[in-house]
C-alpha cells in the first residue's frame, strides 16, 4: 500500500465528519446517529445523499449551493473519501458528512423517513451483474426503507446500458414519477442541478466526446 495512501488512512481518522463503522459493530451496537443525525447537524434540515460519492464531488459542491440542506456521502473507498472530508473540514461546512461503508449496508445508518434524497452519480454500471447495479431493485427496495415520502432520486451515469436498464426495465415496475430523463444531458435544454458541477469521471468521458445521461424520479 502507497504511502500517501497510509497518510490519507491515518488522516481519516481524525476528521469529524467521517465516519467509519466495522460490519461487526454494526451488527453488535448499531450505528449511534441511526434516526438521530440531526444531532451531528445540529438541525433538522432536509438530508441528501450520494451514493458512490468517489472524492464527494457532488456532496460538496451541493453542500455549497445548498446551505440550508445536509449532504452525506458514501463510498467504501476511504483514500477517495479524504477529499471530501478534508475539503468540508477546510472550509468548515458543517452540512457535510462522509460514511465508508458498502452501500449493501446504507439502510444500517438511516432511520424510516430520514432521508429526502439521494444522487448517484457515475457509478459501476456492472455490465455483467445487473443485480449489483445502485439502480437494481433490491437496491432500491434497500433505499425505500430509509426514504421520506416523495423523495427525489437522480441518476447520473456515461453508460447507456445503466441508463436503459434503470429508465425502461426497473423504474416501470416501481411506484415512481419519472421527472427528466435524457441520454445526452449537454444538448438538452435542462438547466438543473445534474449541470451545476461535474466529477473527475465526467469531465474525463466529456473529453472523450461520451454523452452524460441523466434521470430524475420521485417516490410517492
Amino acid at each position: 500500500m502507497g504511502h500517501h495512501k497510509l497518510q490519507r488512512f491515518a488522516e481519516n481518522l481524525t476528521f469529524p465528519n467521517l465516519f467509519q463503522v466495522s460490519f461487526d459493530q454494526l451488527e453488535k451496537e448499531g450505528f449511534p446517529l441511526r434516526g438521530r443525525w440531526h444531532e451531528h447537524f445540529g438541525n433538522d434540515n432536509p438530508i441528501t445523499l450520494e451514493l458512490g460519492c468517489g472524492k464527494g464531488d457532488y456532496t460538496v459542491a451541493l453542500a455549497r449551493i445548498h446551505p440550508e440542506r445536509n449532504y452525506i456521502g458514501v463510498d467504501i473507498k476511504g483514500a477517495r473519501l479524504w477529499r471530501g472530508a478534508k475539503t468540508a473540514v477546510e472550509e468548515q461546512m458543517g452540512n457535510v458528512a462522509f460514511i465508508r461503508t458498502h452501500i449493501e449496508l446504507i439502510d444500517r445508518f438511516f432511520d424510516a423517513g430520514e432521508v429526502n434524497e439521494i444522487w448517484i452519480t457515475f457509478c459501476d454500471p456492472q455490465p455483467k451483474k445487473p443485480n449489483k447495479r445502485l439502480t437494481a431493485p433490491r437496491f432500491l427496495d434497500t433505499y425505500a426503507r430509509f426514504l421520506a415520502p416523495h423523495s427525489v432520486l437522480h441518476l447520473k451515469t456515461d453508460s447507456q446500458e445503466l441508463y436503459d436498464y434503470t429508465l425502461n426495465e426497473v423504474l416501470p415496475q416501481r411506484d415512481v414519477e419519472v421527472l427528466v430523463s435524457t441520454n445526452d444531458l449537454y444538448n438538452t435544454a435542462y438547466k438543473g442541478e445534474a449541470k451545476l458541477t461535474q466529477t473527475f469521471y465526467e469531465r474525463m468521458f466529456l473529453e472523450q466526446g461520451m454523452p452524460i445521461t441523466y434521470i430524475q424520479w420521485k417516490t410517492k
